[in-house]
């Protein structure tokens, strides 16, 4: 099984699941095979491959094993849920169950109303970036069985993100119209050559809040929201953090809900 083969054989399994991939890039053909042969790296009860449609404001179901009501709150419920403004953050790699906050898991209704009444004690949401930073789909993989911990898996799943995300990306180059629609969606972009995380830190510095009160919002310790703060400094050439949230608004960025 999966879970107790070595980690030579999932790296192994990991190529099978990028081959699958790039036979099936831009389009919903070979997508099951992709799930196929990601449950050789880590087993799995439900998985799924949804593309973001912007335009719908909605997930589309491309490939997937989940029942009919959890493949209905994926596609229509999910990116509502408390849950996915951590998990869509392009800084971070998957959002894994045993790693959601408690209050979080308290508050999520895919998590109360979906996962908890299947069993589901592990898991994945993994969000997909295309090269352009444009949210393009997401990974959703379930299981009832607690995962070992440390799990190879998880390093590369994060590793898998790049072909998956090619995997259900639209072949063609989207709409103005549609581009305009996910601008909710959409990582910001990167003014200045700040980082996607040294964004978030930059836009909750608009608020006034302290390293320590950001470090709770953004999952991360107030040492590293320090260590940002610097590397933004240094790459705006401004001097305080009271300029860089001047910047910020000038710019049009604010933290997320």
């Amino acid at each position: 099984m999966a879970a107790h083969r070595s980690t030579a054989d999932i790296l192994d399994a990991a190529v099978h699941v990028r081959q699958a991939a790039r036979s099936a890039t831009g389009g919903t053909a070979g997508l099951d095979a992709v799930l196929a042969a990601l449950s050789e790296v880590m087993e799995y009860d439900h998985a799924s491959l949804t593309r973001w449609d912007p335009l719908r404001r909605r997930h589309t179901t491309l490939a997937g094993s989940y029942p009919e009501d959890a493949t209905a709150y994926i596609e229509t419920r999910l990116h509502h849920d408390p849950v996915f403004p951590v998990l869509r953050s392009p800084a971070r790699g998957g959002l894994w169950m045993r790693d959601v906050p408690r209050h979080l898991l308290a508050a999520s209704p895919g998590f109360l109303e979906v996962l908890s009444p299947l069993g589901i004690q592990d898991g994945v949401a993994q969000c997909l970036f295309d090269t352009d930073g444009r949210y393009v789909g997401m990974l959703n993989v379930s299981t009832r069985r607690p995962r070992r911990t440390p799990d190879p898996a998880r390093a590369v799943v994060t590793l898998l993100t790049e072909s998956l995300a090619a995997a259900v990306a639209p072949r063609t180059t989207p709409h103005p119209q549609e581009a305009a629609a996910d601008d909710a969606a959409v990582p910001p972009r990167r003014p200045g050559g700040l980082s996607p995380r040294e964004l978030q830190v930059l836009a909750e510095l608009t608020t006034g809040r302290t390293n320590r009160e950001i470090a709770e919002r953004l999952y991360i310790t107030p040492r590293t929201v320090a260590t940002h703060i610097e590397h933004i400094l240094t790459k705006l050439d401004l001097p305080n953090r009271a300029a860089a949230a001047a910047r910020a608004a000038t710019w049009g960025i604010a933290p997320s809900p």
